[in-house]
């Protein structure tokens, strides 16, 4: 095949694109594993600073360590919502900010900052090179998933010190995001937050020529 695609499928690419949600709403039944196995194929297929490839991936299946990551989320939310006053503390209270409970699959990811990997290439002078290149593999994971119907969500509201120690991860691997994984309960292609009345996407993209 030719690195040349069809209309169509530039098309069916733009779809894709506007149906990739941030999904908090899950349905609780279990997400078949070769469905999840290929998500993480096209993860494995994103490009990294000097083919360094520093991701680490956590799949988080015990209760107690779901329970730990949960309870860091709902302290972090709870400061997060000491922030705001008035009108926007009650939108943000009304806000479903993390779908933990009900996401069959979780994920914890890292940047191994750590990694011979790739002899520093491209990352000797700017070495946050490495945990973008872990945020490119999430967003080819999130396409992945979305294109065999599943949706993903990201949870920032996060400690990421005390999830590190709470999943007793490595030295030198840095937190990046904690990933729900399952079947949408409902689909859009207007972001939630936008149509919570949260905030509102840009019309166009802001471009200067200097």
């Amino acid at each position: 095949m030719s690195g040349q695609f069809s209309p169509a499928f530039r098309d069916e690419l733009a779809a894709l694109m506007r149906w990739r949600r941030d999904v908090r709403r899950f349905r609780t039944e279990p997400v078949p594993e070769d469905l999840l196995a290929r998500g993480l194929r096209a993860f494995g297929l994103a490009p990294s600073v000097g083919l360094s490839e520093p991701w680490r991936l956590l799949r988080v299946e015990s209760p107690e360590r779901r329970a730990a990551c949960l309870a860091n989320f709902r302290d972090c939310n709870a400061r997060a919502l000491e922030g705001y006053e008035g009108d926007r503390a009650a939108t943000y209270g009304r806000l479903k900010l993390s779908g933990m409970v009900e996401a069959p699959i979780h994920l914890a990811v890292f940047c191994d900052e750590t990694t011979a990997k790739g002899a520093g290439l491209g990352a000797a002078s700017m070495p946050e090179t490495r945990a973008y290149s872990v945020v490119g593999a999430i967003i080819h994971l999130w396409l992945a998933l979305r294109a065999e119907g599943l949706g993903l969500g990201w949870v920032s509201i996060l400690d990421p010190h005390r999830l590190a120690r709470d999943l007793d991860v490595p030295d030198g691997w840095r937190f990046i995001g904690y990933l729900c994984i399952g079947w949408p309960e409902e689909e859009d292609t207007v972001p939630e937050l936008e149509r919570a009345g949260w905030e509102s996407r840009s019309p166009s993209l802001h471009l200067e020529i200097r």
